[in-house]
Formats: C-alpha cells, structure tokens, sequence
C-alpha cells in the first residue's frame, strides 16, 4: 500500500479509538488521503462524517459538534483552505473547545519553492492552539505507525485536557507525499496495534496497578524522585537509576545497568518497562524504551506532556502501585546477583589502571557528604556516573545531584553551579569535562561586591571532547578527521586561566592525591584538574564490557 495511504488510515483508526465521533471535511487533493479513509471509515459506522465546501463553515460546524460531542476533527487541504478554519480556532481556543485540526500539506521538499498551493502552514494559528506538529510525509519507513499512534495520542488529549485540564483546538499539519489515491489494497490498521492510553494528571488520576506477570524494571530518569525507588521495592523489581533522578539507592539499584541491559539472560528478557522522570541518557535504555516487544508505562504526575522519545508508550499514568501478589523474585534475584558482579568487574578495572573519566567519577560519588549539592555536567562526567557509581544500599543521605538533562547542553554549567551554591548556602560540587569547563569560563567571573559561593569544580581535562570517541565517530576508520572536527584538542592552560579569574587551582595526577583532595570541606571558590589520556577512553570501555562478560559467565 503506498505510504499516504497507509498513513491516513493510521490516522483515522487512530481517531476512531479515542472516540472521535464526527469528523468535518472539506474537498481538496491533497488532503484526499485522509478523505478516502474517511469515507471508508464512515461507510463502516466508525464515525459520522460531514462534509461542507466552505472551509470556514466546516470549522464552526465541527466547534457546534464539540459543544456536545466532545472532541471534533475537521480536515482541509493545504494553501488557503487551512486559513480559512482560523475564525472557528479563535473561538475555540477562547472556550475551551476540543477541535483537531487536520490541515493537508505538500511535503518537505516542495515547501518554498512556488509550488501549487503552497504557504507556510508551520505554526499557522500561532498561540491559538495547545498543541501543534508539523508531520512530514510518510514513506514506508518501519515504525511510522507508532509515530502516528503516539503522536494522535498527544494531540487528542492535549485538546480534550486530559492531562492539563486545559481543553482547545490542536492543529496537526500533515504533509503527503503522491500517490494520494489508495491502490487496491484493502487492508486497515488495526485499532489495537500500538495503542497509547492516557490517563488524567494530578490529583483526578488514581494509581495504576500493574500485575506482576511480565519481567518488568523501573526506569528512573532525571528528576524521577524517590517514587521510582518506593515503586520498585514494593513490586520487587530491578530499579535502573540515573545519577540525577534522586532514586539511586537500595538494594534493588542496579548499577552498571547500561552494561546488563545488552545481556540478553538480563536485558533481553525485559518485557515491560515502566518509566518515571526524563530517562535520555544512554543509548541501552533508549534502545529499550524502542523496542516493540516490551510494554513501556509512562509515569507522568503533572503537566500536559509526558517523555516517551521511543514512541512506544502503551500507557501514560499519573502514578502507580504494585500488584498484591507479587512474584517469588527470582527476576530480581538474577539482576542484584549481576549488579554486584558487574559493580566489582568495573570497580576492579578502575582501581587498577590510571585515573580516568569514570575513575575521578567514582571517586566524586563516593566524597558525597549530607546537604553537598552536586552538579554533573553534560556529555562524558554525567554518563560516567552512571557507569561507575555504586548506588548506596541504604537511603541515600548524601546531598542531592543536579544536572541540566531538559536539553544536555554543556553550556552554562558552572554558572549553574553557582547559582546552586548561591541559593542553598551550603557547600556545592561540580564535575565537568575540559570542553565544558571553558564553554561557560566566564562564569567564573564574579564581581567584587557580589557573593561568592563555595563551589568546588572537578574538570576531568581529556584536552578535547572524550565522549565522541565512544560514538561511531571514533571508529579507526575515520581517523583521518576524527581529531580535528570530533576530537577538537585545545591545548588551554586552565591554571592561567583560573589565576586571571582568582580561583584556586590544584592539578591532581592519581587516585590517591584525589580522594585527600575530595575529602577536604569545600569552602571558597576553586578547581581540581584531573588530567586523564583521551586516546585510551575507548580501549578502557572496552575492557570494562568485557570484564563484566567475564564476570557474568
């Protein structure tokens, strides 16, 4: 079946399951994918379809049905046929009418070339709307029907308020790409098939209780809090926990999970996934929160939106609670076994070679005293924690960790240190890579008459970006540039710079001298530089994954 096709049946199977009742349309050609699936749809009973040739009209005849019937979709081609509904957008916006907006466009390419009917749709009713995507046209590609389902998903319930209590039109610009009639394909979708329920936000939702069948883990993200810890002991359930998600501790924490999500005894076996806070920061969880053949609950407690970057969130809910009957823990069992093998292999190849990136991380870990803030930077330190910080087994007492995971930028992290150290008064760690470090360098500088923190900054200076030589980028084969447009060495001399800034400077060169070093109270301003040799960053993870191989059998 050709793509558009296919697509716009999506689409519509999609609307059908969250009870979109009517659906108003108007004639066009480039939205006559999604007007054959509708007629199609309407011929089975799924939904009501009526259809107006004024677009105008079309739009204040579907915001009259959602006064009564709930949420309403009215669809357009492209060009001026979509400007025409931007009346009936108004009123509902200013009324609190759930409208989806479904207005054809060409695709990509033809965009801004003086093609047929072609304006700028992006953001077209402005702040009008509570949600808008612009959605490229479909080719075949595996997983487009996940998108789609998942994107539908987003749309209905930011127009209907679900999770908001905020309900208004929504306007999804959906490009098509030729042919835009279906073939002879009968085929449709079915309405099961990557089907994403959404529960309301706050307050108004109750917990979820999930049965305790499937070999599930708990995914705690940044800013996860203590609920992804509570959760996983009352469920008995392996935790896999971000350094910043605040749920990094007990004896159900797994440390290198990254390393026992590719086991396929551990890792491949996983068949549910239930997430809290923004999970983003290995490739391993990303990669699991992808795959098909496991359930991913979302855990959203508040606001509109939820994180689901793998698109395959079967159920997004305020909150969840274990199942009465839990299983006898053998899943568990396996995980804790493994967490502690993997922790010792990795523990045992840090201590033995020189100081590395995840070395001085570990060391950072281990220096966290009660009410000490610490703030990891983006790239190489935060991911470095994750691989070796040994999760307490108790409750973890030690001061929060911080990092900025909205975006993962390095910009501005010792500024946001020191604006940290500021607010809480109490002593503040930083750990940072070299790259980092000099991207915000004015950030060490702060006026005479200004107060100053206690902040204490770790630069682990690998004199270049470390954490592309991990990636595909740092394959052998492209040696040739790797260096000078991934590893970007800069030879800065960092104690200068601390001078002309009047911070204390002290280069530390083992482990030992860098425990003393973390030991001492933070107090005053000043930097730790730990020089460490970039070109051995992907032989030493590779001897870590194999160490734990070795560990596991």
């Amino acid at each position: 079946m050709n793509p558009s096709t296919w697509a716009a049946r999506t689409l519509v199977t999609e609307l059908v399951r969250h009870r979109v009742r009517h659906v108003v349309l108007a004639p066009g050609s480039r939205s006559a994918p999604l007007a054959h699936a509708l007629a199609t749809a309407s011929a089975r009973g799924d939904l009501r379809l009526h259809v107006r040739v004024d677009e105008r009209v079309a739009a204040f005849t579907a915001l009259g049905l959602a006064r009564v019937a709930g949420p309403v979709a009215v669809v357009t081609t492209s060009g001026t046929a979509a400007a025409n509904l931007h009346p009936a957008v108004l009123e509902a916006s200013h009324s609190g009418v759930p409208l989806l907006l479904l207005t054809a466009d060409r695709p990509h390419e033809l965009r801004g070339t003086g093609a047929n009917q072609t304006t700028d749709q992006v953001r077209l009713f402005g702040s009008a709307v509570r949600f808008f995507a612009d959605v490229p046209a479909s080719y075949g590609r595996a997983g487009e029907d996940a998108d789609l389902r998942a994107l539908l998903a987003r749309a209905v319930a930011a127009a209907v308020g679900t999770r908001s209590g905020f309900a208004g039109p929504v306007h999804l610009d959906l490009a098509f790409r030729e042919p835009l009639v279906p073939d002879d394909d009968a085929s449709w979708p079915a309405s099961s098939d990557g089907a994403v329920d959404v529960a309301a936000a706050g307050p108004a939702g109750e917990p979820s209780v999930l049965d305790a069948g499937p070999r599930t883990v708990v995914v705690a993200g940044d800013g996860a809090g203590t609920d992804a810890r509570t959760y996983a002991e009352a469920a008995g359930l392996p935790l896999l926990a971000e350094p910043s998600s605040g749920a990094r501790s007990g004896t159900n924490a797994v440390g290198p999970y990254r390393l026992l999500l590719e086991r396929p005894e551990l890792g491949g076996l996983v068949e549910r996934v239930v997430v809290f806070g923004h999970a983003t920061l290995s490739r391993p969880v990303s990669a699991l929160l992808a795959r098909e053949s496991a359930e991913v609950v979302v855990v959203a407690a508040r606001g509109p939106d939820w994180i689901d970057p793998g698109r395959r969130a079967a159920r997004v809910v305020p909150a969840v609670a274990a199942d009465a009957h839990a299983d006898d823990g053998e899943w568990l069992t396996c995980w804790q076994r493994a967490a502690k093998a993997a922790q010792d292999a990795v523990d045992g190849v840090l201590t033995a070679g020189p100081l590395s990136g995840p070395a001085v991380a570990a060391l950072v870990w281990a220096a966290r005293r009660p009410g000490q803030t610490l703030v990891a930077g983006s790239s190489n330190p935060i991911r470095d924690l994750d691989l070796a910080a040994a999760p307490a087994s108790a409750v973890d007492d030690a001061g929060p960790v911080l990092a900025n995971r909205g975006l993962a930028g390095i910009d501005g992290t010792l500024s946001t240190a020191t604006g940290v150290a500021l607010a809480t008064g109490a002593p503040v760690r930083a750990l940072v890579g070299d790259l980092t470090f000099l991207h915000d360098i004015g950030g060490l500088l702060i006026g005479p008459l200004e107060d100053r923190p206690d902040l204490q900054i770790v630069v682990v200076n690998d004199d270049g970006g470390g954490i592309f030589a991990l990636l595909e980028h740092g394959d052998p084969a492209h040696a040739d540039r790797f260096e000078r447009v991934f590893g970007t060495p800069h030879g800065a001399d960092l104690a200068s710079l601390c001078a002309g800034y009047g911070v204390a400077h002290r280069r530390v060169t083992d482990g030992a001298s860098l425990g003393s070093a973390l030991a001492e109270p933070v107090t005053g301003r000043s930097v730790l530089e730990v020089p460490v040799a970039r070109a051995a960053l992907r032989d030493l993870h590779a001897r870590l994954r194999d160490a734990v191989a070795a560990a596991l059998g």
